[in-house]
């Protein structure tokens, strides 16, 4: 059996080569047009793309609901290099799954707010050169009322209305 799990990684790691990237390079290019590092360093690490969402009548509901293999102190995938083949319903987020409709990334999406035109928030880690950012302004899903996807089959019980998704 394989051990899935994968070391501990710290999320501030990402932000030590910060300095040989393009500065405020979001602002400069399209998103098609981003390096494998730049198109990294936009994700936020709030992990609400790992909640599960339902979608009705057209709309995508976010539920509070996790993916086994969230790290909820983290907010980051536990198994990320091996995600797609343990997980067989994990999303690669790409430039399709950007402007996939109806919208099932959150609202505080970078991909999806540069991708509308919008400019990063302040409390983006890009802009503060900080991964707790995202924790210290409340946007990821860290202290929040979350249940593991383990077990649950009416997902529909645990819709959330967050004002940030």
């Amino acid at each position: 059996m394989t051990d899935w799990t994968e070391p501990e990684f710290d999320p501030q790691s990402r932000f030590d080569n910060i300095d040989d990237i393009e500065p405020e390079f979001w602002k400069k290019k399209k998103l098609e047009d981003m390096s494998k590092t730049e198109w990294e360093l936009l994700c936020d690490g709030c992990g609400k793309c790992c909640l599960n969402k339902l979608e009705i009548r057209g709309k995508i509901k976010f539920t509070n609901t996790h993916c086994r293999f969230l790290n909820c102190q983290s907010c980051l995938c536990k198994i990320y290099e091996h995600r797609f083949e343990k997980v067989h319903d994990c999303r690669d987020i790409n430039l399709e799954a950007v402007r996939e409709q109806p919208r099932w990334l959150p609202k505080t999406c970078a991909y999806w707010l540069l991708d509308n035109g919008q400019d990063l928030p302040k409390w983006h880690p890009l802009i503060t050169k900080r991964a707790a950012s995202v924790h210290e302004a409340g946007i990821s899903v860290k202290n929040r009322k979350l249940v593991s996807e383990s077990g649950v089959s009416d997902f529909e019980n645990y819709i959330v209305e967050w004002e940030d998704l």
